[in-house]
């Protein structure tokens, strides 16, 4: 071989390792976090005592707020309690910085994760702002212009429109910077939110983290749709999976002679005899999320009057009974939403025809660039999550080189309360 050429395939050699050293990929022996199980540790999260030590809610000077956006339509009467979009703020005394926290997957503004992460940063001297998932249903209701969520660029001008009105509105609060942190689903729509910043430039956001987002978001909720499909021995014409679990859990807090639901108590489940197996748990993960899909179907068929589940004419009152509807749209998971109803208002909106194209267009694909180049834009994943595929990883490394660090386990935001992820968080956001 020449010596030119020689040179040449060292260097390569050289550049693709330091690529490859530049991802901060955590030791699995160094990292500590006990749930080597993906499925365990996306339903039980981190034992209590590997947690941060945050402040109570009873010492957060904290308060929800409504905001009348009024989307262009008009809503069923039995939507009155949504009219309206609700969001909490925590405050601190003086000025101070402010997180925006985007909430994952159906999730509302006072999910559990979001709230922990309003406890963290509080703790550190944020102002916090939580946030609805724009595929909840009181986002869609009283946010979405469109109630069709799921086209990831239209929803984050639904977000950057609610962020804008939540600052509007606490026009006295002193703000030194803006941050931004989504996890899950509110991962993804952080980063549109940030590339729709760069242009608007309301906030100039000083860091943005995206916790355990999905890449290709088709295949995030194909990966999902299947666990509930995940064959459990036991379960036959005569019971159900909900009989088996429910059954487990009587028979666990026999056990323990009390009846106490919380993180800890699933975590302390799991290490008892009654725990539940893979097949059990990625059925328990898939089942949570179908309802979050069903709750996606609905709330935007009912909204949109589509007739898919409601028929469009079906009399809407406060006293209507949704439940068989409700029911109807159990059956439908997210790539029947998909196909149902956003991939024919998608194709509406002349952007393309298709689902190749919609996939690139909503999925982090479509801002490759404007992620390789921007410093303040960092990934927290975890290498077992059951969202990604393995070509997901590869993207993410390209993409973001040193700015992705990459955790051996915690399947699906099951360490996002781990304190070394906190201490890391914290760590990002003070740089």
């Amino acid at each position: 071989m020449p010596l030119a050429s020689r040179l040449f395939a060292l260097l390569a050699i050289l550049w693709l390792g330091g690529a490859q050293a530049a991802v901060n990929e955590i030791d699995a022996a160094s990292y500590g976090f006990p749930l080597t199980n993906p499925f365990e540790a996306t339903i039980a999260t981190t034992p209590p005592e590997l947690r941060p030590t945050l402040p109570d809610d009873a010492d957060i000077d904290q308060a929800d707020y409504s905001l009348r956006l009024r989307p262009r339509r008009e809503l069923p009467d039995n939507f009155w309690a949504v009219k309206s979009l609700k969001y909490r703020l925590a405050r601190q005394e003086g000025r101070a910085p402010l997180v925006f926290i985007i909430s994952g997957t159906g999730a509302h503004y006072a999910n559990g994760k979001t709230e922990e992460l309003k406890r963290l940063f509080y703790g550190a001297g944020y102002h916090v702002v939580q946030l609805s998932s724009p595929t909840s249903y009181d986002f869609m209701a009283a946010a979405s212009r469109h109630a069709t969520p799921g086209i990831s660029d239209r929803d984050a001008i639904d977000l950057y429109r609610v962020m804008e009105s939540v600052r509007a509105q606490q026009k006295d609060l002193p703000v030194s910077d803006y941050y931004l942190i989504g996890y899950s689903l509110g991962g993804l729509h952080a980063a549109f939110v940030s590339h729709l910043d760069e242009s608007r430039q309301a906030f100039n956001f000083r860091r943005v983290l995206l916790v355990n987002p999905p890449v290709n978001l088709f295949t995030s909720v194909t990966n999902l749709d299947r666990l509930v499909q995940t064959e459990v021995s036991g379960i036959d014409s005569s019971s159900t999976f909900y009989d088996l679990v429910l059954g487990k859990l009587a028979r666990y807090f026999e056990e323990r002679g009390a009846v106490e639901i919380d993180a800890a108590m699933l975590y302390d489940f799991q290490q008892s005899r009654q725990r539940l197996s893979d097949e059990e748990m990625a059925m328990l993960i898939g089942a949570a999320f179908r309802f979050a899909a069903a709750d996606i179907s609905f709330t935007s068929d009912l909204i949109n009057r589509r007739g898919f589940i409601i028929p469009p004419t079906y009399p809407m009152d406060q006293g209507t009974s949704l439940t068989p509807f409700f029911k109807r749209a159990l059956l439908c998971d997210f790539g029947c939403y998909i196909r149902e109803q956003l991939m024919p208002y998608w194709r509406r909106q002349g952007d393309g025809n298709s689902l190749l194209q919609l996939i690139d267009q909503v999925s982090l694909y479509s801002l490759r660039t404007y992620l390789a180049g921007s410093d303040k834009i960092k990934v927290f994943h975890n290498r077992d999550d059951m969202i990604l595929s393995p070509g997901d990883l590869g993207f993410l490394r390209r993409t973001f080189g040193a700015r992705l660090t990459l955790f051996p386990r915690g399947g699906h935001c099951g360490n996002l309360n781990y304190r070394v992820n906190t201490q890391a968080m914290l760590e990002f956001f003070r740089d």
